[in-house]
């Protein structure tokens, strides 16, 4: 079965699915292929918009981009809620990151100096303060941060949605392990099972997958390596309005309630290669933290335990942009940040599509400068 079309997208995930929309918005004909259409680092993820409390000293342009796209979800969850007829679960909730320790309390200072000094709400809280927000928290906790931009969205009505909208503007999805069609050195489409598709453009979305993407030339295919989480999903009564996140004796956590009565808990970050099987220690560890911070998680039910494989470039930023080889985007990398980043991408995609350019604040996570960081590394 051969069709021809404007784009075609590998990988049907978070990113692939909103760059699909996205594109087809601007009227391209665009065909998304992934092999397992269900599953993907969406189907695990918490689905925190955290560029605060998930701050790097050394990622100020990743930050920049995260508060940008973080204030543009409650607009983006209106779009979506009339293109798609659901809701993606936004909640502005805000995020409280507590401390175990007094050596917790003195780094959660350093973020709040540090964020501040960005123009960033971020307020500490004292023992009392803390427990007066939020009152299942376990006594005795000395203090934490509340980060009132750390918002939430659910990762799998996300993917519903944009799957959803995109289907309305008409864009074709196909099951199958897509392959990329080379022609003098050209990228000139896909096959994917019984499908072969002639594409002007053809986006690599296909997450830990992307570097693993039968016939990408060798100087375009991307670095990325599978960095697997681990996140539960609880069912109980726990009076909790916010998201929250600590690290208990070294070990970081997060709680995210919903509003449906279910909290998801998580998330290791274990660099296991292709695995997504669950580790019986890793599930022990994350209810044994979880719980340290928030003692009613022991009443809760457990209802599923789920393993996805982030895309971890070789800085952990994107890698959006021209890969090098005609007919050939990138669009994959995202590593903690693939919901939050999603229609962001996909946008900056759509552009440099029809425009030619990638926006501003794109630009430094083009592909090309992990070739200059592997460069720095051997020198």
């Amino acid at each position: 079965m051969s069709s021809t079309t404007d784009v075609a997208v590998i990988g049907g995930g978070a990113i692939g699915a909103a760059v699909a929309w996205r594109c087809a918005q601007r009227g391209l004909r665009v065909v998304v292929a992934d092999p397992n259409p269900e599953r993907g680092a969406w189907h695990t993820a918490a689905g925190m918009l955290a560029p605060v409390t998930e701050l790097h000293y050394t990622e100020t342009p990743l930050l920049h981009l995260g508060l940008a796209a973080a204030a543009r979800m409650p607009e983006l969850a209106d779009e979506l809620a009339e293109a798609a007829g659901t809701s993606i679960g936004y909640r502005a909730s805000g995020t409280v990151a507590v401390a175990w320790d007094a050596a917790d309390l003195a780094a959660l200072r350093d973020l709040q100096g540090f964020a501040t000094s960005l123009g960033l709400g971020a307020t500490m809280l004292r023992a009392g303060e803390l427990r007066a927000l939020e009152p299942s928290l376990a006594p005795g906790l000395p203090g934490g941060l509340l980060a009132e931009g750390d918002h939430q969205v659910d990762p799998r009505a996300l993917h519903a949605a944009l799957c959803t909208a995109a289907r309305r503007e008409g864009v074709r999805f196909i099951t199958g392990a897509a392959a990329v069609q080379l022609a003098a050195g050209v990228v000139t489409g896909i096959t994917a099972g019984e499908h072969s598709v002639r594409a002007g453009v053809t986006v690599l979305a296909a997450g830990a997958w992307s570097g693993r993407v039968a016939g990408v030339p060798a100087a375009a295919r991307p670095p990325v390596r599978p960095v697997a989480g681990q996140t539960l999903r609880l069912r109980g009564d726990v009076p909790l309005t916010r998201v929250v996140r600590g690290t208990v004796a070294g070990n970081p956590v997060y709680v995210v309630p919903r509003g449906d009565g279910r909290i998801v808990v998580g998330a290791t970050s274990e660099e296991v290669g292709f695995t997504d099987q669950a580790r019986a220690g890793a599930v022990y560890e994350l209810l044994r933290d979880a719980q340290t911070l928030l003692p009613e998680l022991g009443e809760c039910s457990l209802d599923e335990v789920c393993t996805g494989l982030r895309p971890g470039s070789p800085d952990n930023a994107p890698l959006v942009g021209p890969s090098g080889v005609e007919g050939l985007v990138l669009a994959t990398g995202h590593h903690r940040n693939g919901v939050l980043l999603a229609d962001a991408t996909a946008t900056a995609v759509a552009q440099l599509l029809t425009q030619g350019s990638l926006p501003p604040e794109f630009m430094p996570f083009v592909p090309g400068r992990t070739r200059a960081l592997a460069a720095e590394a051997v020198r």
